[in-house]
Formats: structure tokens, sequence, C-alpha cells
């Protein structure tokens, strides 16, 4: 057998992309699995060797009751299903319920926090308009590990829609060259934070929008929303338009304003009741230097507590 779990490129298989890269490993009925970053597919292929099953192990989500014993201990030919071990995605798409909510500010708190913590992480915006402040608080975090085109690929002078800025240019993006830009990064690093634009409905090309994007990707998503009235509406409905295009997780996260209205102290408790079982947590105010590189170190540590919760 051999001693390295074989890297295979799945081509024609209508479960998923063709030419997307994973490990494989064994699985039931002379199966095997085709582990890509984001998840489980079953590429319903000849049995694998137990090597590869080894290096699934090693990346499944610590905490599982399978992950405290050695790998060969587990093997046997049966097989392991999918439910047997709780996956936990590689990606984390972090969207909004509109522009300016604190989509950017959460992402730079959680890639400091995955940093602080031995996390080889990196944080993209694939899309951007206008200024490119947010690539570059990003950047400045994670010290330039990339160059701004890898993390921020597709970006437009214009602050408008993507879509829009991109019909005054010759310029035509497809999804399949969304996800391969994003998918080049996720193979640098252990953790990958994607930054969105806007809300799920925001057109970033012709014939797509945030929310095919993510579902693509198969990957958890973070929903950041303003802690103040009106919230309510707009986070369910984010929430339920998630809910139909992905079985991942899917959780909120409430941004604190620095002066907070009467609906900020019910928020959440409501979010919780009509959302359950979504998680629901909160940020405080962090002051209005929290956006520079200083300003989220220091607030990374202050609230790092509740960042390792949203990671849980």
């Amino acid at each position: 057998m051999s001693s390295q779990a074989p890297e295979i490129y799945a081509e024609g298989v209508s479960s998923f992309s063709p030419g997307l890269r994973g490990t494989r490993y064994p699985g039931s009925a002379g199966k095997e699995f085709l582990l890509p970053r984001s998840g489980w597919i079953n590429a319903g292929r000849p049995a694998s060797t137990p090597s590869a099953l080894e290096k699934f192990f090693s990346s499944v989500t610590q905490g599982s009751s399978l992950c405290s014993q050695p790998w060969a201990e587990l093997w046997n030919p049966v097989g392991i299903q999918p439910s047997d071990v709780n996956m936990k995605s590689k990606m984390i798409f972090i969207t909004g319920t509109d522009t300016g909510v604190g989509k950017t500010l959460l992402t730079a708190l959680v890639l400091q926090h995955l940093l602080d913590t031995g996390v080889e992480a990196l944080a993209m915006k694939p899309f951007c308009s206008g200024g490119r402040g947010d690539v570059e608080l990003l950047q400045a975090i994670q010290n330039s590990r990339l160059p701004d085109e890898e993390i921020n690929p597709f970006y437009f002078s214009e602050p408008v829609a993507p879509l829009v800025a991109a019909r005054k240019t010759p310029r035509r993006i497809s999804l399949a060259q969304v996800l391969e830009k994003i998918r080049a990064v996720e193979l640098r690093c252990e953790r990958l934070l994607i930054e969105g634009s806007g809300g799920l409905m925001v057109p970033l090309g012709e014939g797509y929008f945030v929310v095919d994007l993510i579902a693509e990707l198969d990957c958890e998503t973070i929903v950041v929303a303003r802690n103040q009235l009106g919230t309510l509406n707009h986070t369910i409905l984010t929430v339920n338009a998630l809910q139909k295009r992905t079985k991942r997780s899917v959780k909120v996260v409430l941004m604190d304003g620095s002066q907070p209205d009467f609906a900020a102290s019910t928020n959440r408790e409501i979010l919780l009741q009509t959302l359950a079982p979504v998680e629901v947590f909160g940020l405080p105010f962090l002051g209005a230097k929290a956006c520079r590189p200083g300003g989220v170190k220091k607030s990374a540590k202050k609230v790092k507590k509740t960042l390792a919760s949203i990671l849980g």
C-alpha cells in the first residue's frame, strides 16, 4: 500500500465541479470519498488506501470522538460515513444584511484571533468597489503574505455593485473564475475568511449573486448585522435565504453602534427565538479606531472569548 495519501483531480463527476482537487479516502460498498477542503463528496470510485484515511483524520474537527483514537484503529472494511464525523469547513464566508454593517471589522477581528492562536489564516475580499481600504486593513493584519491581486482579484474604482461596475468595462467575470481565485488562496492557508460585498443578493456578475457564490463554495457563513431597530427583518430574511441554499452552519453576529437604541437590548433574544437553532452573537462597540490595525489587535484580545465561540 502507498505510504502517502494521493492527491487526485476529480473530473467529470456530476456531484462537484470538474477539476476540483481533494484527497481520497475509503468508504463503504467499495467506493471512496473525495475530501476537498470544504467538505464531503462521494466520488463513487474504487476504494483507496488506508493512508488516505490518516490524512483525512488529521483534518477533521478536533473534539470528535473519532479524533481521539489512532487512525489505524478506526480502519475497517465497512468504511466511515460522513455522519460519523463532525466536519468543519476550512472556509468561512462573512456576509451581511447590508453594506456598512461591520463585515470588514468582524473579518479583521476573526483573522487576528486566528493568527493570535497560532492558526495559519488568510482573509480575502474577492470583490471590492470604490476604495480599497478594506483590503488594506486585512493585508496589514496578515502582513501582506499574498499580493493585493490575489486577496482582491476583482477591483473596480466606482463604488457600485460589481455587476454594474463590470458592465462599464469590457471585463466579464464568470462565477467559475471567482471560484478559481478563491480556491487558489484556500490552498495557501489552514483557514480562509472570505468577506463578501454587501448582502446576499448583490449581483456580482451576469446571472449570479453573492448567495450563489456561497452555495458553490459550500462553506460556513457568518451573517453580520447592525444591532439596531430594523435588524430583525433584515437578519431573518437573510438567514432564511441562506438556509434555502446551503446545509452548512449559519451564524449571526450583531454589531453594536456607538449609541445603541432600545431595540439593541432585545434584538439578540428575539433572533435566538426566531432563528433557533442558529447561534446569535453580539459584539460591543469597540471605538472609532477599531478598524485600524492597532485597534483590531487590541479589540481582538478584548473580545477573544466571543470570537472563540463564533469559531467554535
